[in-house]
């Protein structure tokens, strides 16, 4: 049997690559220096796509890859796919769902203890050696405050779990209330006007592209703290600058951002932000595991299988 042949439009580690090389006839479109050269040699052969969670994919590209069965997303996100197009098409949309699901959920636990307790600022105090020229300064207590979770999915349930361990209130919005114990409310604005802590846990994409926008920082109030471990995008950021920067929120802590690697300017001169460059998922367990089940999902397909995670809007 031939090998099929796949398009990578992303960079991958080799720990993914490697086996994909292996049993793959693979097409580096991402690495390619004439990418039009390669799809007009390789494209109507290509019958997978193998692309990265932040990985924008436009129709004018699969368009060009008639023979195109499945796009496997190395990454839980797949708002960079045209889920519409590919569903008219016919064409498999697979993700890496629930392998980094703890680690994600770790990294909002942290931000909200880096920004609560103030631990990333006291942390460079002690380094300066300020601790021997002046007191510390007093932050807050982090069990009885309320957390709001938009987006009760798989991470934000092991942040509710999480914070729930820490003494934390938890609250939730989502397109509908949920068999659980935290307590549901309707729409974001009161879920902001409600907690101490809003954290950012729903998938991207158009129907959620700047949801957290200038009226909801509002809500949350110069009591409050976001913290986005989702997507950039989901953030109104020049609002989110602008309400940092005016005092209309207490603070935020972030692992994702609208335009990355780029982290705007006013940011990073912030005391009161706690910035991290998307790490959510980057410990070697979790993006092993990510890159097995990416793969997987590929040979799952083409042995005739059928799919492993098929993302939600085609099933």
């Amino acid at each position: 049997m031939p090998q099929p042949d796949i398009i990578v439009t992303a960079p991958l580690p080799p720990f993914l690559y490697d086996p994909l090389k292996a049993d793959y006839r693979c097409h580096d479109y991402y690495a390619a220096p004439d990418k039009d050269h390669l799809l007009a040699t390789g494209g109507r052969q290509v019958r997978g796509l193998v692309q990265g969670g932040g990985t924008v994919t436009e129709p004018t590209l699969l368009d060009q890859l008639p023979q195109l069965e499945i796009i496997s997303v190395f990454g839980v996100g797949y708002d960079g796919v045209p889920v519409d197009y590919c569903k008219k098409r016919g064409v498999k949309v697979t993700n890496t769902p629930d392998v980094l699901t703890d680690d994600v959920a770790d990294v909002a636990v942290a931000l909200i203890m880096m920004t609560g307790r103030g631990f990333a600022r006291l942390e460079r105090f002690a380094r300066a050696g300020d601790w021997e020229k002046r007191s510390v300064e007093l932050t807050t207590k982090l069990g009885g405050k309320r957390v709001g979770i938009l987006g009760l999915g798989r991470i934000g349930k092991a942040i509710a779990s999480r914070v729930s361990a820490l003494g934390m209130e938890v609250a939730y919005t989502g397109r509908k209330p949920q068999d659980v114990s935290y307590r549901f409310l309707p729409d974001l604005k009161s879920l902001a006007s409600d907690v101490d802590f809003l954290v950012v846990a729903c998938p991207g994409g158009p129907a959620t592209r700047n949801l957290v926008n200038a009226e909801v920082l509002a809500a949350l109030g110069k009591k409050g703290i976001l913290i986005n471990i989702a997507r950039g995008s989901i953030v109104d950021e020049p609002a989110l600058v602008n309400a940092l920067q005016n005092g209309t929120i207490k603070g935020a802590g972030l692992d994702v951002f609208a335009n990355e690697p780029h982290i705007p300017a006013p940011l990073l001169t912030m005391d009161h932000v706690v910035l991290l460059p998307h790490v959510g998922s980057a410990t070697h367990e979790t993006r092993k595991a990510m890159g097995d089940l990416c793969k997987a999902n590929l040979d799952s397909w083409f042995a005739g299988k059928g799919v492993l995670t098929l993302i939600p809007e085609l099933a």
